[in-house]
């Protein structure tokens, strides 16, 4: 039983040194597909930083650009979260999510939107941050 919680401990301290193990990479270190996404829709952007996070159970990217926008991708390359300053390109957003703003908040903007298996959430130019479920239904705003 002492084995068992020494390994437990071991492996537990391991995980925390581990945690937050960003190194800077190459934008042709991403994967194809996040590569591919910067170049369709971030192409007059200047790449200032790419980081890869590695943890013991999961990998991510970073991008920042010189102004300030920023992507996050998951270990395939999908993006998971897009900041900008301006507004999101539209063609990144799903469609059903584009047409509630419109049709709910038309002056304001998407400035930022994250993606993950329980569904969106976006940040609009108005300080609303509407969450969405995987069916594109509202499930929480907050202001």
């Amino acid at each position: 039983m002492k084995k068992i919680v020494f390994l437990l401990v071991c492996l537990f301290s391991m995980t925390i040194v581990k945690a937050d193990n960003d190194k800077p990479i190459e934008v042709n270190q991403l994967p194809a597909k996040a590569q591919t996404f910067i170049t369709t829709y971030f192409k007059d952007q200047k790449v200032a930083l790419v980081t890869q996070e590695t943890g013991l159970f999961y990998k991510s990217y970073d991008v920042v650009f010189a102004n300030g926008e920023k992507l996050e991708f998951d270990k395939s390359g999908n993006w998971t979260e897009v900041k900008c300053k301006t507004e999101v390109p539209a063609a990144i957003i799903p469609e059903a999510i584009l047409k509630y703003v419109k049709a709910n908040y038309p002056e304001a903007k998407i400035l930022s939107i994250e993606h993950d298996s329980e569904g969106y959430e976006i940040k609009l130019s108005n300080r609303l941050e509407i969450k969405f479920n995987n069916k594109f239904q509202v499930v929480d705003i907050d202001d």
